[in-house]
């Protein structure tokens, strides 16, 4: 049976985070300080006209969103999409401070938006479109304020115009640092390309590793299949196989594909290239844009949008191990109904951190000249994945053993609250992550 949910973005952050406080150390103290770190820092809502390729002036909507400087600058991308908003961006803030924090990388959350339909715009119009956003925002986005970095239909050339227009704006000062998801003729890193996804990679070989998923002990031979076939998805496929996993479905907006035997990526990848869509490829059975969210297997890495899991789909998934690439792509209503079946979520602020961390190892190497190797960049990368990962099954754990402790600690606070259900590694990663924050705050104070 299905329940009516609430899919704003939002919404759906105020919930994990109001799940996640009572199980955060001495939630009796919090005393306002909750809210002071679910609240985003700055909102910014700008116009930009833009002169398009007919020659007539159209009007978009820009969107930045600054969470938190708590632990540092704030950090997220920004991405072109008909969907952009506001309560969508303020979310993905929030959700990028406690990436950074779980991870532990000095920077807060931001994220940053254009609505508008990358698909209909040429490379003149996109570029004229990228240089207006970054003017308007001005001195609101800044090497040691807020940095940039690519996300959803933007890339490390809008990236490049990003650095451009900034460096335009600022001449004389190191401005490599402004941005990351660079290209490398610009300052970028290496191993940043596919950073999300490798990321991701390290993640799931380590939860499997210490026994965080039953019935799996290594990925070879594993059946995966990979919602989203944009940079972090494909990337994923491809890392995921050369792992030994066997890749059997992808898709993209348009639909996607399915061979029990495993998919020839390198097929699929000129096909998409081709065509610009993984459907039809030959030799594979055709699935609808979601239907590959069904698809009997033993990882789904979803790696597409948000909201793609939910009560209408979550008790027809069949799968041990759900490795999220994307930005919440699974509900808290959905959350639940996996948990009753056994179904094991890495959740997206641990999953997808990889981009984070080595945007953060691109900044550092941009404010000291420095370029380092890719073999340095991935060793630092799964160092910093493993690391988190270790921490989330150990607050996991935890917490499990705790819970009637937690669970008369918070009714002691709050008599009349529901009773806590018990957590999972989602809420594991986020008290860890609200509770680095809420230490910073504690420790530098309010001020003036």
């Amino acid at each position: 049976m299905t329940v009516n949910e609430d899919l704003n973005l939002f919404h759906i952050a105020r919930e994990r985070f109001d799940r996640a406080v009572p199980f955060t150390r001495e939630p009796h103290r919090w005393r306002g300080i909750a809210e002071w770190l679910f609240r985003p820092e700055r909102i910014i809502k700008v116009t930009l006209p833009v002169e398009m390729d007919d020659g007539y002036v159209h009007i978009f909507t820009g969107y930045r969103v600054l969470h938190s400087t708590m632990r540092g600058p704030g950090k997220g991308g920004i991405r072109f999409h008909p969907d952009v908003n506001e309560d969508e961006i303020k979310a993905l803030a929030m959700w990028m401070t406690w990436k950074c924090a779980l991870v532990d990388i000095p920077f807060g959350g931001a994220k940053g938006g254009v609505e508008c339909d990358p698909h209909k715009l040429s490379p003149k119009e996109k570029r004229s479109l990228t240089r207006r956003f970054t003017a308007a925002l001005g001195d609101n986005i800044g090497p040691h304020t807020d940095i940039p970095a690519p996300d959803l239909y933007t890339d490390e050339q809008t990236m490049a115009i990003v650095y451009d227009t900034y460096a335009m704006m600022h001449p004389g000062e190191n401005n490599f640092p402004v941005v990351t998801g660079k290209p490398l003729e610009l300052g970028g890193s290496q191993g940043r390309s596919a950073a999300t996804a490798q990321g991701l990679l390290y993640a799931t070989e380590h939860l499997i590793e210490k026994g965080g998923v039953p019935g799996l002990t290594s990925l070879e031979g594993v059946e995966t299949t990979v919602q989203g076939y944009g940079n972090a998805g494909r990337n994923a496929a491809h890392l995921f196989q050369e792992a030994g996993a066997r890749v059997v479905a992808v898709s993209d907006s348009r639909g996607g594909i399915y061979s029990p035997d495993g998919l020839d990526l390198a097929k699929v990848d000129e096909h998409k290239e081709e065509t610009g869509s993984v459907v039809d490829v030959s030799g594979t059975k055709p699935l609808g844009p979601k239907e590959i969210l069904e698809v009997p297997c033993d990882i789904l890495i979803p790696a597409a949008i948000e909201s793609q899991i939910t009560t209408k789909n979550a008790a027809r998934i069949n799968v041990r191990l759900i490795s999220e690439a994307a930005n919440g792509p699974t509900t808290p209503a959905a959350d639940r109904v996996l948990a009753e079946r056994g179904i094991t979520v890495l959740p997206d602020i641990l999953g997808n951190a990889g981009g984070a961390v080595v945007s953060y190892f691109e900044w550092v190497q941009n404010l000291y000249n420095q370029q380092w190797e890719e073999r340095e960049v991935l060793q630092k990368l799964r160092r910093k994945m493993q690391r988190a990962t270790d921490h989330v099954i150990t607050k996991h754990l935890e917490l499990r053993d705790e819970l009637d402790h937690y669970r008369k600690q918070w009714h002691a606070l709050q008599p009349n609250a529901p009773e806590l259900e018990p957590p999972d590694l989602r809420t594991a990663a986020e008290v860890i992550a609200i509770q680095r924050v809420r230490n910073t705050a504690e420790t530098r104070g309010v001020w003036p």
